[in-house]
């Protein structure tokens, strides 16, 4: 399981086909037009998980950093009381990894927002 700044998402809206660009990363789904505004969106599946296969239903998180949007590609939304995040251990930390946090008995990955928007739009 996931998770992220609330701070950071500016919508959620369904899931739609992106249009692919041509030399971009597997994670990378591609464009996609929303209300005028045109969104690079990337698959979190594929990218954290090194699946292979892009997902073609959940919804698409719209988040924003600065002045840049990013769409996040996601199975499914839940929305759930602050966690107390912790530092991830560094020989396991992604650099998207912000720290972990705990949901009940289940382990909640908190990622680094703005680092994700680096990768894919710089």
């Amino acid at each position: 399981m996931y998770g992220c700044d609330i701070a950071a998402v500016r919508e959620i809206v369904p899931y739609h086909q992106a249009t692919r660009l041509p030399g971009t990363r597997p994670y990378v789904n591609g464009l996609i037009n929303l209300r005028g505004t045109i969104i690079t969106v990337m698959d979190l599946g594929v990218r954290l998980e090194g699946d292979g296969t892009p997902a073609t239903d959940g919804s698409i998180i719209i988040v924003e950093v600065g002045d840049r949007r990013l769409g996040l590609v996601v199975g499914e939304v839940m929305d759930v009381a602050p966690v107390a995040v912790a530092r991830a251990p560094d020989d396991r930390a992604d650099d998207v990894v912000r720290g972990l946090g705990h949901l009940g008995d289940t382990v909640v990955i908190v990622l680094d927002v703005g680092a994700l928007v680096k990768q894919v739009l710089l």
